[in-house]
Parts: C-alpha cells; sequence; structure tokens
C-alpha cells in the first residue's frame, strides 16, 4: 500500500508540471476561474516567461550554464521557467521536445517551444522559446553571433534545422488580446500596464514582441572572370568589398540593407575603379546594389589588332548588379559566404565600329568569391 501512494504521488507530481500547464505556478487561475479569466491568466503566464528571457539578451553561450554568466539552449529555458513562475521543466533539448505537447508551427503562439536536428542524426538538438511572427529567442551556441540572441525560422539554417513546435501552455482563442498585469513588489495587487499581446496564429499577424535589427560588418574578395574576349586569361582582374550595414528578420523575409565600398582592377581594361554602392538584401540569398564609380585609367583593349577604348569609368550611375549567395558557413561570430555576382559598368566604345562582343564584355563583370561578415551590435 505505502508503494502504491508513494507512486500516485510521484506521478501526480509529475503531472503537476507536464505541458501545458494549468496550474502549480503562481499565475495559474484558480480552479473556479471563468473561461475568460483562466485565458487571461495563461496568456499573462505565456508574458511573464517571455519577459524573463529578454532579460538575458547577450549572455554568453556555455555549456550547461544556467545563470546570466552563461546558457546553453535548455538551460536558458530552464531559469526563464523557474524565475519567472516558479515551474521545474525538463534540462535538456529531446526532453523539452518529450514534455510538450507538439503543434504545428502555423498554430504556434508566443511563449511556445520551437526545436531543431542541429546535428548529423535525427535527435533533437537545440531549442527556442516562440515569440510570433516566426520569432525566436535562443542561446546559440555557433553561427555569426553566440549567445542568447534573437533569431526567425526564415534563416537558412533554421528553416533547414527546423523539427517542430511545442505547447507549454494552453492554446488561448485566436486574435485573444490579453493585458498583462505586474505585481507591485511582489505585494500582488495587479496594476495594469496597459501591454497587449496578440494570440493569433501566423495568419492573424502573430505578436511583434521583439524586433530583430543587427549592425554587421565585413569584407569580400573575389576574381573577375573574362568574357569574351579572345586571347586573354581566364580571369580579367579583381573585386573586393568592405561593407556595413543592417539586417531585419522581417516575418516571412530577412532585409537587410548595406553600404559598400568596392574597390576593383581591371586588368584587360587596365583601369582600376572605386564603386561606392547601396545594397538591399532579401532571403538571405540575394543582393541588388547600385551607385556611382570613380575610374581611373584608360579603358582599352585589343581586339583582332583593333584597338578599342571606352568612356564612361567615372559615373554616378557606374555600376549595378546582382549578388547571390546560396550558403552560409557559420563559425563562432563569423559567417562565411561564398557568392557570385553579375554587375553591369557604364562603359561606352568610342570606336565607331560595333563590336558586341567586346563592348558587352567590356562593360559585364561576373565574378565568383568568398564573404566574411560579423555581427557588430545588436
Amino acid at each position: 500500500m505505502k508503494v502504491f501512494f508513494f507512486i500516485l504521488l510521484i506521478t501526480a507530481a509529475c503531472g503537476l508540471f507536464a505541458a501545458p500547464l494549468e496550474g502549480g505556478y503562481a499565475l495559474a487561475p484558480r480552479p473556479s476561474a471563468s473561461e475568460e479569466e483562466k485565458i487571461q491568466a495563461y496568456v499573462n503566464a505565456r508574458l511573464k516567461v517571455i519577459e524573463e528571457a529578454k532579460k538575458y539578451e547577450g549572455a554568453p553561450y556555455r555549456y550547461g550554464g544556467l545563470n546570466a554568466n552563461g546558457l546553453d539552449c535548455s538551460g536558458l529555458l530552464v531559469l526563464t521557467f523557474r524565475e519567472s513562475l516558479g515551474v521545474s521543466i525538463p534540462r535538456s533539448a529531446s526532453g523539452l521536445y518529450s514534455w510538450v505537447v507538439r503543434i504545428p508551427i502555423e498554430r504556434a503562439q508566443p511563449g511556445d517551444l520551437v526545436f531543431f536536428r542541429t546535428g548529423t542524426n535525427n535527435n533533437i538538438t537545440h531549442v527556442g522559446l516562440y515569440l510570433g511572427n516566426r520569432r525566436f529567442i535562443h542561446s546559440a551556441s555557433a553561427g555569426a553571433v553566440t549567445g542568447v540572441i534573437y533569431s526567425t525560422l526564415d534563416e537558412q539554417y533554421y528553416a533547414n534545422t527546423f523539427a517542430g513546435a511545442g505547447r507549454a501552455f494552453p492554446e488561448a482563442p485566436v486574435g485573444f488580446n490579453a493585458n498583462t498585469s505586474s505585481t507591485n513588489n511582489g505585494s500582488g495587487s495587479g496594476s495594469q500596464d496597459n501591454r497587449q499581446v496578440n494570440t493569433g496564429n501566423q495568419g492573424s499577424g502573430g505578436n511583434n514582441l521583439a524586433n530583430d535589427f543587427r549592425f554587421l560588418a565585413g569584407a569580400a574578395f573575389a576574381p573577375i572572370f573574362n568574357g569574351f574576349f579572345t586571347g586573354g586569361d581566364i580571369f580579367r582582374g579583381f573585386t573586393s568589398q568592405l561593407y556595413i550595414g543592417t539586417e531585419n528578420m522581417s516575418p516571412g523575409m530577412s532585409l537587410s540593407l548595406g553600404l559598400e565600398l568596392r574597390p576593383e582592377y581591371d586588368g584587360t581594361l587596365g583601369v582600376f575603379r572605386l564603386p561606392i554602392t547601396l545594397s538591399l538584401g532579401v532571403y538571405e540569398k540575394y543582393r541588388f546594389f547600385i551607385g556611382p564609380v570613380l575610374s581611373f585609367g584608360d579603358a582599352s583593349i585589343s581586339v583582332n589588332g583593333e584597338q578599342r577604348n571606352y568612356l564612361g569609368g567615372t559615373s554616378w550611375l557606374g555600376t549595378f548588379g546582382l549578388a547571390y549567395e546560396p550558403v552560409s558557413f557559420k563559425l563562432r561570430n563569423n559567417a562565411f559566404l561564398p557568392y557570385l555576382e553579375a554587375a553591369w559598368q557604364s562603359y561606352y566604345s568610342e570606336n565607331s565600329n560595333f563590336n558586341l562582343a567586346a563592348d558587352f564584355s567590356a562593360s559585364f563583370r561576373f565574378s565568383a568569391g568568398l564573404k566574411w561578415k560579423t555581427q557588430i551590435w545588436q
């Protein structure tokens, strides 16, 4: 009989803190509460957890860490739930994956969890706290920036490794708006702070609790390939970049704005160029750029014994083009991106006769190289 009651006690204790969290913590609703009061309580609990997690933004990553001096991914959640609600949850990402109620990402609400398979096997190895609008906060162990940061499910790495979402609290009705309550010095007297959260799914806009603006710096180098000019080497020169910019992880699309200084040398034409471009990046893969150019030297080329001369190297609309960055390799606080780039230069032939291949190749530039970037501020 004692064994039976011991097993019953353990089962009840485990069930008390099984997801979804319906009771057993300070913000949980009373059993006699109305349905609306219960919804209010669960939404307030979600917000309390999110507010606590945001306190640790910038904390460094440390495997096994469980305080502000260092946190791993599950440690961030364990600390957050413990400090905000007094709730104990599983310590590992895989344990949390077994603990939550699995849901499709379209039904995820702020305060739910998102999971990833980042290793070579099929195990759950990473977890984050969902904020709405496909954003989440987590403690990253690798990438351009490590530690507690904001990320989005639309980033290529997390889109490729995403494993699913899980509910830690009972689901709130779609579109329900809740005012968050805060206690005054722990006295329990609630005071409204007039902040609201929309618990709608992705189709209804979600919750914009975190803006993920990142300021980046970087550099790049690439050889320029010969085009239609004959009799020359496969490489006609080089192009490089010094880059500074910002990224904003918007719902469904990551956007970035940049300013680039692009020193380049065209050995085939015998000119050194200094483009200064503004760029717009979308979906972390495509970057459009345009800007003025300073050109040094006389652009000319000998084609089949004919000397062809070109004007227009220095121009306010000196260059425009498109860069494609298919993948990103992350190492600690850095990211390395192989890229392809096609650009049009404003060259115009002085010769009276027309040579399509030569004149087009003088203006068209194709290159393939490697870009490095690092976050300098968030």
